[in-house]
């Protein structure tokens, strides 16, 4: 059961909310919220920019919430912020899961309408989805299925397509769905070196940092297996026919991709997790009106890049914060 919102690990500023939900076949599974809400605004002070606005936040694969930078730059503009930490991920990780594990994507269907509950009062308020890579991911796949609920979806670096290109995830699907249809925990094997985890480090923001959590977010990230990579093909599979989002899109991508074969300064530039001109087309089947920001400089995570492709990455969604706010109805 929950015990109320707490003060989460993030300190001072910070709240979560431990959400139950439906138990599956390895026993009792949570969800976590993390909460940020903007300061009360004083009598007589002029309305900010995103008071009308609640943001919900999912992380990417092997990850969790931890980035309070994101989290100040809706909250200074007057949104409530809200981060979720899926079933098995980071806060709502128990000891006896699978990490990461679902076999289907709309699983997270009960995950993220629990958060959305959690928030309290939302009448007249606009919900704005921000997904990171799979967070991006299952976040346009909820868009798709809920488009009424949802006033505008920003997506950082999101796993829209597989990596090896859509040739190749339409030859390699009918073989993952075998395997995972007869031993869906069988573990696939992937080589990870630790480059991304490794230039995140060297990109790290002296004046702002982050702990952290090794068992929530592995170096080499958490073992992939048959059943959970099918359910990511599918999801890829279902973006590719075009999804129809009617509310705007805002995706941030990297300006280019580095294979990590080995390490080298260009890792801390660019992505090397996803191939981005693929990303990039892929995000234009999402909806009528996507927009599509390339950061010269950037990792995975744009908001974790260096310091010129970090605040490069911050101007450009706060120049589309400000055109989605000039959207508001009027009365």
């Amino acid at each position: 059961m929950s015990d109320g919102w707490v003060t989460d690990v993030l300190g001072e500023g910070y709240e979560r909310l431990t959400l139950p939900l439906r138990p599956d076949e390895e026993g009792e599974v949570v969800a976590t919220v993390v909460r940020h809400l903007p300061t009360p605004r004083r009598p007589g002070r002029p309305r900010r920019l995103l008071e009308d606005v609640d943001v919900l936040y999912v992380h990417g694969w092997s990850d969790y919430f931890f980035q309070r930078r994101l989290a100040r730059f809706w909250a200074d503009r007057g949104a409530r912020f809200f981060a979720l930490d899926l079933r098995k991920y980071g806060r709502s990780l128990r000891e006896w899961q699978t990490p990461g594990y679902v076999a289907d994507l709309e699983t997270y269907d009960e995950d993220i309408r629990a958060a959305l509950d959690a928030r309290g009062p939302s009448t007249g308020r606009r919900l704005v989805l921000l997904g990171h890579s799979t967070g991006g991911l299952v976040l346009s796949l909820w868009a798709a299925r809920h488009p009424r609920e949802v006033s505008a979806l920003v997506l950082n670096s999101p796993w829209l397509e597989f990596q090896l290109s859509a040739v190749a995830r339409a030859a390699l699907s009918p073989v993952v769905e075998l395997r995972a249809r007869l031993r869906p925990l069988d573990a696939i094997r992937v080589t990870d070196h630790g480059f991304y985890a490794r230039a995140q480090e060297e990109a790290a923001d002296p004046e702002d940092p982050v702990s952290i959590d090794a068992s929530w977010r592995p170096v080499g990230g958490f073992p992939v297996y048959a059943g959970w990579l099918d359910a990511i093909l599918a999801g890829h599979t279902a973006v590719s026919k075009g999804l129809g989002i009617p509310a705007p899109v805002c995706v941030l991508l990297s300006a280019r991709s580095t294979l990590p074969t080995r390490w080298s300064d260009d890792l801390t530039r660019s992505d090397t997790v996803l191939f981005v001109d693929d990303i990039a087309r892929a995000a234009l089947r999402l909806g009528r009106s996507v927009t599509v920001e390339r950061i010269e400089g950037s990792l995975h995570d744009v908001f974790l890049s260096r310091p010129e492709a970090r605040v490069d990455a911050y101007e450009r969604l706060d120049r589309w914060a400000r055109g989605f706010a000039a959207s508001r109805p009027r009365g």
